[in-house]
């Protein structure tokens, strides 16, 4: 992407993956915004499915050891669970995940740059969050993956971040990082385009 010739030699890694994922991530939030997810709770409910097959895709590197050798408290971040709370709420059906995400195998690099997109999107969430009374949900019915993590949301962030900030890669695996964090935006964006499309 060309973005990448305008990153200054010194830039922090988590300040990179955002500049280089910024053209996917706008492709993206223009796409949530045409379906109109806050019209009504059946439509979040697609979101909620889309979000769903996203959190099931990284389920597995949120239990990962040697993640969560770097990251303590990362199983606890998963939101794939919430998210299945929140369908049952809106009563609408889990869709059938698959393996294709799952089933392969990451370094590190590649790994937090996955995570890198699902936990920045907590960020976000706290935005969203706001909207829900509207339609009769909270973080305690049928939006419960968009709460408040334990500790705070930026707190929460700036530990991740200065993780992946910190660990030492090689050129090859930068660039690995790099389009997984691309790729993690296609993949959601792709979830959200059958989630709605159904």
């Amino acid at each position: 992407m060309t973005t990448t010739t305008a990153i200054k030699p010194d830039s922090k890694r988590s300040q990179r993956l955002n500049q280089i994922t910024h053209e996917p991530h706008s492709r993206l939030d223009n796409l949530v915004k045409s379906h109109e997810p806050f019209a009504s709770p059946e439509r979040f409910a697609r979101f909620v499915a889309a979000q769903h097959l996203f959190q099931y895709d990284l389920e597995a590197l949120y239990t990962d050891e040697r993640l969560c050798a770097l990251v303590p408290d990362l199983p606890q971040r998963c939101r794939v669970q919430q998210t299945r709370m929140d369908l049952a709420d809106l009563k609408h059906p889990v869709p059938q995940g698959d393996d294709a995400i799952r089933s392969q195998s990451m370094d590190l690099g590649e790994a937090l740059a996955w995570l890198f997109v699902s936990e920045g999107s907590k960020l976000g969430a706290a935005f969203l969050l706001k909207r829900m009374p509207a339609l009769g949900l909270s973080d305690t019915f049928g939006a419960r993956h968009l709460g408040e993590p334990e500790g705070g949301r930026a707190e929460g962030w700036k530990r991740f971040t200065a993780v992946l900030d910190n660990l030492s890669l090689d050129a090859e695996q930068e660039a690995l990082a790099d389009a997984a964090a691309i790729a993690a935006f296609d993949r959601f964006t792709q979830h959200l385009e059958r989630c709605f499309a159904a």
